[in-house]
């Protein structure tokens, strides 16, 4: 099995794979290479939209001119907890870069910092640094402001983002909650799929009531 940096070749074959609609691991399998090498790959240059294998050679070329940024270890002060924090995000759900966009954010002394920035410290691609931060945006858990003097965005972490983030995954679910029970209404009286769909989204609608019910009667404790 090949080690080592990919080739420009590689690179073309991967572009090829994902316009092919081909997994990362039947891409992998055809390089001779670990899934998580390709996955990795993608995610850094772009995504598998915007996935360009001579962007993605200049890029680590420039990378490796400069040294790349790796994360802090865990025998560094603070390194351990960070790491862990950036583990338990990826459990929840959230992409590996996006959780590690986050969690620097979040260790940013005034919770803010440019895309340039982010891209820099945690050695990734600027459109991932994008697509990661637009996530985080859409959820709640970033805002984005914009700088006149150096005319550029920041990404801005505040105390409030946990009241958003709560906020706007209830109203997802609550739209989704009745979503089922407006399915449930066109089925049959008695249908077993009927009543289970009304039973879910009842279940969920009210529970994702009293959370933002919750989250508005703890929001001080944010202030």
């Amino acid at each position: 099995m090949p080690g080592g940096r990919l080739t420009a070749q590689e690179r073309r074959s991967i572009a090829a794979g994902l316009e092919g609609r081909l997994s990362y691991a039947e891409i992998a399998r055809r390089l001779g290479r670990p899934t998580s090498t390709i996955s990795r790959e993608v995610a850094r240059n772009g995504g598998p939209a915007r996935y360009r294998p001579q962007w993605a050679q200049r890029a680590t070329a420039r990378r490796t001119r400069r040294g790349t940024p790796v994360p802090p270890p865990a025998t560094a002060p603070g390194g351990a907890a960070v790491q862990a924090i950036v583990e338990m995000a990826v459990r929840s759900g959230l992409p590996r870069i996006t959780a590690r966009v986050h969690v620097d954010l979040l260790m940013a002394e005034g919770g803010r910092r440019t895309a340039a920035e982010l891209a820099g410290r945690l050695g990734v691609s600027p459109a991932s640094v994008s697509a990661s931060v637009n996530f985080l945006i859409d959820s709640g858990y970033v805002r984005r402001e914009h700088d006149p003097q150096r005319r550029r965005d920041v990404y801005v972490v505040d105390d409030d983002a946990w009241y958003r983030s709560v906020v706007i995954s209830a109203l997802q679910t609550i739209d989704a909650a009745r979503a089922a029970t407006a399915a449930a209404a066109e089925l049959s009286p008695g249908s077993p799929v009927r009543d289970r769909l009304s039973k879910v989204g009842t279940f969920l609608e009210r529970v994702m009531t009293d959370s933002m019910a919750s989250a508005d009667r703890w929001r001080p404790l944010l202030t």
